[in-house]
C-alpha cells in the first residue's frame, strides 16, 4: 500500500504542478493585461475580455510547448535508460506519458476556447465602438487612424464592415482557422473508437500538427491586438491626457497617442520542442533506410502473422515495441507492435493480427490468410523504428512478477517468457526474479495456438531443466459452445489439455481475482511484486484495486506495484 501511495503520490504532484503553472500563468497574464499602461486605452474599447485572450494564449503557448514531448519515444526511452536519476517511482510516471499527452490536449482545448469566445467578444467591441451610439473616449479611440499622422487601435475602420470578413482577410483570422479546424480534426479522431475501428484514420488526422504548429507560430503576426508604443507612453501621460482626448491634437503635454501590435511570441514557446520532435523524426528516416531482413514468416491458423527479422546493431530488451512501415502499402503509416522474441535470440520478431484495412493488407502482401507463404527474397520490404521502452522491461526487476494478459495483449510477454527461460539458463549473473505468475484470459480456444506453442515449449525445456517451480502459468478461456464442452468433458481425465496440450489444464470462466491475489499475497509474505497487464481498461481498473487492497501498509509486508502496458 505505501508504495502504491508514494507512485500515484508524485503522479498527483507532478499534475498538481503542471496545473499550479498553468493557473500562475493565467493569473499573472490576466493582471499584468488588466493593470498595464500601454493597454490602457486598448482596455477602454475591450474591456477585461482583453486580458481573459491574452492570459489563455499564454496557456495555450505553455500547452502546446508540452505536447510533443510524451510522444518523443527516442527521448523517453533515452531517460528510461541512461539517466541514473530515473529510478523507482520517477520511472514509473514515464510509462503515463500518454496520459499526459491527452491531458495537456484537454487543457489546449479549454484554453483554445475561452481564446476563441474572447476574441469574439473583441471583435463585437471593436464594431460598437464605431457605431454612431458610440460617445466620448471610446469613440475617439475607434477613430484614431484616419489621418497620417496617426495609428490606429480599432482594426475595424467602419461600422457597416462585416467582422467576419475582416477577420478572415488577416494572417491572424486565417492562421486561426487552420489551427481551430486542425485541433478539432485532430481530437475528434482520437477517441478509442476511432483508433479501434480506423487506426488510419486516426494515424493521417494526427499528421495535421504540422499545419497546426506552422499556423500557431505565424498566429501573431497580424498583431490585431494593439497597445500603445513605449515612446508614445513617454510623452503621453495616460492619466492625465484620458480626460482631455478632446484636445489631442492641440495640447502639447496630451499628443496623439500611437499604437502597435504586440511581436509574436508563440514560436518561442515551441520552437525547441518542434526542433526535438524533428530530430526524432530525422531518426525515424535514419531507420527508414536501414536494411530489414525478413529471414521468417509464420502463418498461424488463428489469423495471426508472425515475422522473423535481422536488422544491424539491432538491441532490444524484453517488453520493448518498435513501429513497422511497409512502403508498398502506405509511405506515411507506421504502426507499433511488440516484439515477440527474446534479446538472447539472434533475431528479433512480431505477431501481428489482421484487425484492420492496414494489417490486413500487410498479411496478404506476405501470403497470409489462406495464401501460399512466399520466399523470402520475393516480400515487401519493410522499415522498423526502435526498439522504445515500455512498463514491461522492468519484469526482471521485482523478485515476484505477475503477468496477465486479455486477448491478442499476450504478445508482449513472448518475449518476456522466452527471455527468462534463457536467464534461468544462464550461470551469471544471477536473476533478482524468483517467480513468475502468468495469467491469459481469452475468448476463443483458437487464439491459444500459436501461444500455447511457446508455452508447451518453456514447460517442457523448464521441466528438463528441474525449473518448473520457476513459472507458474493459468489460462482462462472465457467463450466456448456446446461442441467444445462436450469435447473437454470427453476428455478431462488425459494428461494433457484438450485445447492447448499443456500439462496445465485450462480453466474455464473469468478468474477470481480476490482468491488470486490473496493466495499470492500469503505465499510471498514481505516482497515488492511486480504486476503487469495488458489488456481493455476495465479489467486494468480492477487490477489496479486488486494491487491497492492487497499491499500491505506496514513497510515490511507484501506490495504490489501495478503497471499497465501502453504504446
Amino acid at each position: 500500500m505505501e508504495c502504491w501511495v508514494l507512485n500515484e503520490s508524485l503522479s498527483v504532484i507532478l499534475v498538481l504542478s503542471w496545473l499550479g503553472i498553468n493557473l500562475y500563468l493565467f493569473v499573472d497574464t490576466f493582471h499584468w493585461y488588466e493593470e498595464e499602461e500601454s493597454f490602457f486605452y486598448t482596455r477602454v474599447i475591450l474591456g477585461s475580455t482583453l486580458a481573459w485572450a491574452r492570459a489563455s494564449a499564454v496557456c495555450l503557448n505553455f500547452n502546446c510547448m508540452l505536447i510533443l514531448l510524451p510522444i518523443s519515444r527516442n527521448l523517453i526511452s533515452f531517460i528510461r535508460g541512461a539517466s541514473i536519476c530515473c529510478r523507482g517511482p520517477w520511472r514509473k510516471q514515464l510509462d503515463k506519458n500518454l496520459k499526459f499527452h491527452k491531458l495537456v490536449a484537454y487543457a489546449i482545448a479549454v484554453n483554445a476556447t475561452i481564446h476563441i469566445v474572447a476574441h469574439a467578444c473583441n471583435l463585437e467591441h471593436y464594431h460598437q465602438g464605431q457605431s454612431s451610439e458610440a460617445r466620448g473616449l471610446l469613440a475617439a479611440l475607434s477613430k484614431l487612424g484616419d489621418t497620417s499622422n496617426e495609428s490606429y487601435l480599432n482594426p475595424i475602420r467602419t461600422f457597416h464592415t462585416n467582422t467576419t470578413s475582416e477577420l478572415l482577410m488577416t494572417i491572424t483570422g486565417i492562421s486561426g482557422l487552420m489551427i481551430s479546424l486542425a485541433f478539432i480534426l485532430i481530437v475528434t479522431s482520437s477517441t478509442e473508437f476511432i483508433r479501434q475501428t480506423s487506426y488510419e484514420l486516426f494515424w493521417y488526422t494526427h499528421h495535421l500538427f504540422i499545419i497546426f504548429f506552422i499556423s500557431l507560430a505565424i498566429h501573431g503576426a497580424g498583431r490585431i491586438v494593439r497597445g500603445q508604443t513605449p515612446e508614445s507612453l513617454s510623452g503621453h501621460n495616460v492619466t492625465f491626457c484620458r480626460d482631455h482626448y478632446a484636445e489631442w491634437q492641440a495640447t502639447a503635454p496630451c499628443p496623439v497617442p500611437q499604437f502597435s501590435g504586440k511581436e509574436p511570441s508563440a514560436w518561442k514557446w515551441v520552437l525547441g520542442p518542434v526542433v526535438l520532435y524533428a530530430c526524432e523524426r530525422l531518426i525515424r528516416i535514419w531507420r527508414f533506410h536501414q536494411e530489414v531482413v525478413i529471414t521468417k514468416v509464420v502463418s498461424h491458423p488463428s489469423g495471426v502473422l508472425e515475422l522473423h527479422m535481422k536488422k544491424r546493431h539491432f538491441r532490444m530488451a524484453p517488453g520493448q515495441y518498435i513501429l513497422i512501415q511497409c512502403p508498398s502499402i502506405s509511405w506515411l503509416e507506421w504502426h507499433p507492435f511488440t516484439l515477440t522474441s527474446a534479446p538472447q535470440e539472434d533475431f528479433f520478431s512480431v505477431h501481428i493480427r489482421a484487425a484492420g484495412d492496414w494489417t490486413r493488407t500487410l498479411c496478404r502482401a506476405f501470403g497470409a490468410e489462406g495464401q501460399a507463404l512466399k520466399e523470402p527474397w520475393s516480400l515487401p520490404r519493410l522499415a522498423v523504428d526502435g526498439p522504445f521502452g515500455a512498463a514491461l522491461t522492468d519484469v526482471f526487476r521485482y523478485p515476484v512478477s505477475v503477468c496477465i494478459a486479455a486477448g491478442i495483449g499476450v504478445t508482449p510477454f513472448a518475449a518476456v517468457l522466452k527471455s527468462l527461460w534463457y536467464r534461468c539458463c544462464e550461470p551469471q549473473p544471477p536473476l533478482t526474479l524468483s517467480k513468475v505468475y502468468f495469467y491469459w484470459i481469452c475468448r476463443d480456444s483458437r487464439a491459444f495456438e500459436w501461444f500455447a506453442d511457446l508455452l508447451l515449449s518453456l514447460e517442457t525445456r523448464m521441466s528438463e531443466q528441474g525449473k518448473t517451480h520457476l513459472l507458474s502459468y493459468h489460462i482462462f478461456l472465457t467463450g466456448w459452445d456446446e461442441n467444445q464442452v462436450f469435447h473437454i468433458a470427453l476428455h478431462w481425465d488425459e494428461n494433457t489439455d484438450v485445447i492447448t496440450g499443456l500439462k496445465q489444464k485450462t480453466f474455464y470462466g473469468r478468474p477470481n481475482w480476490n482468491n488470486e491475489f490473496r493466495q499470492i499475497a500469503y505465499t510471498h509474505p514481505g516482497s515488492r511484486i511486480g504486476v503487469f497487464f495488458c489488456g481493455p481498461k476495465a479489467l486494468s481498473k480492477t487490477l489496479q484495486r486488486m494491487c491497492r487492497l492487497y499491499s500491505s501498509a506496514d513497510p515490511r509486508g507484501v506490495h504490489f506495484h501495478y503497471n499497465k502496458e501502453s504504446f
